[in-house]
């Protein structure tokens, strides 16, 4: 009896997906699944971070994981706020809902940094593929492979494998690699796990490229601990070498991007360009609403840039007129502005190409090529 009614259960829950799936609402996907660094986890999906967050910004998201670019696209989306992979526990409903594997913090490389090493996109990348597996247990392959194709996967990496392996030279990264030669391995890994994605049925992927790390408080603050050169002054200007090594990257990846597209038959992968977004806001504050471009809301010492929020009470009376939350971070505001380019395609055009990710997600999935 127990069995029949389980049974029953899971019939139940295979219907709502099949509805879900052949709805004629104008998002045609059927989950997000978010993997990531800081720019899609604040931390709750972080064992011990408070404990072990080496930069000392234990509240990197002003409040919650809400206040992200990707948790307004959900709600763009219509989805329910996104969990943290490790809440969840292994119902049905629950993985239907999307998860967020994203940590804070975590790299592209496989790299140990101490006692306490950071997450990597390979271990992320396993527990999509663990999420898999329970779909196929509990609806059917065919079933689960359906809905897969049918889930929009964001990837935001690249952050951390700057600010904490590169530029830090972190387990002699730099001894290793140069500049080119860093980027060129991190777009690999991106894209050999693209294409594993792409090998366990998912069809849509909206892969991020890196922020304008030389615009934020904590490389400004660096810069200006090895310069005789004021806050006030010329140091007010972005670091020119960081965001050449950024921009190298991203281009890179960009190009990998639509060589993905064109040889995948099914493959519908759209890159976001954060650094372009971002770029336009701090090159023309006041079009964008927002005053402050350089310092941190919440931090400490020059930029805020020394320490970031170790505690909100630290924070500036109006975020929304800062473009920079923390160390590396930007504001909601700034968030919410980049999510709605990336929908809309308004008010900064063309920065999701080739298509916006409003039309990522109501598209329908690919046919395959014979």
């Amino acid at each position: 009896m127990k069995v029949r009614k389980k049974a029953i259960v899971v019939t139940v829950f295979t219907l709502k997906v099949l509805i879900m799936m052949s709805s004629s609402s104008n998002v045609s996907s059927a989950a997000l699944y978010l993997l990531g660094d800081s720019s899609v986890d604040c931390g709750d999906n972080t064992l011990f971070y408070p404990i072990f967050h080496h930069n000392l910004s234990l509240h990197p998201c002003n409040g919650s994981d809400s206040s992200l670019l990707p948790h307004f696209l959900a709600e763009k989306m219509g989805f329910p706020y996104t969990p943290p992979f490790l809440t969840q526990n292994g119902t049905l409903q629950g993985l239907l809902n999307g998860l967020n594997f994203g940590s804070a913090q975590a790299t592209i490389m496989n790299v140990p940094t101490g006692d306490h090493p950071l997450q990597s996109l390979n271990q992320q990348l396993r527990q999509v593929f663990e999420t898999f597996q329970l779909l196929e247990l509990q609806l059917s392959p065919e079933n689960a492979h359906h809905f897969i194709k049918s889930s929009v996967f964001y990837l935001s990496f690249g952050k951390d494998d700057y600010t904490n392996l590169f530029l830090r030279n972190s387990s002699g990264i730099r001894f290793k690699y140069d500049g080119h030669a860093f980027a060129h391995v991190l777009v690999n890994e991106m894209v050999r796990v693209m294409r594993n994605l792409y090998a366990a049925n998912v069809r849509k992927i909206v892969c991020m490229g890196i922020l304008p790390l030389g615009c934020a408080p904590r490389i400004l603050w660096e810069r200006h601990n090895t310069t005789d050169i004021g806050v006030g002054d010329a140091t007010r200007e972005c670091v020119r070498e960081v965001n050449l090594r950024v921009l190298e990257y991203n281009t890179m990846l960009e190009e990998r991007v639509v060589e993905l597209n064109s040889e995948l038959s099914e493959a519908q992968i759209v890159f976001c360009d954060v650094y372009q977004g971002i770029m336009k806001i701090i090159e023309n504050p006041t079009r964008y609403g927002f005053e402050e471009v350089k310092m941190a809301c919440c931090g400490l010492g020059p930029y805020g840039g020394m320490a970031g929020c170790v505690d909100p009470g630290l924070a500036c009376h109006d975020a929304s007129t800062h473009v920079w939350w923390d160390l590396y971070n930007p504001t909601p505001a700034v968030n919410s502005l980049l999510a709605d380019s990336a929908w809309f395609g308004q008010p900064m055009p063309n920065i999701c190409r080739p298509v916006t990710v409003k039309e990522l997600a109501t598209a329908p999935i690919l046919p395959r090529l014979v």
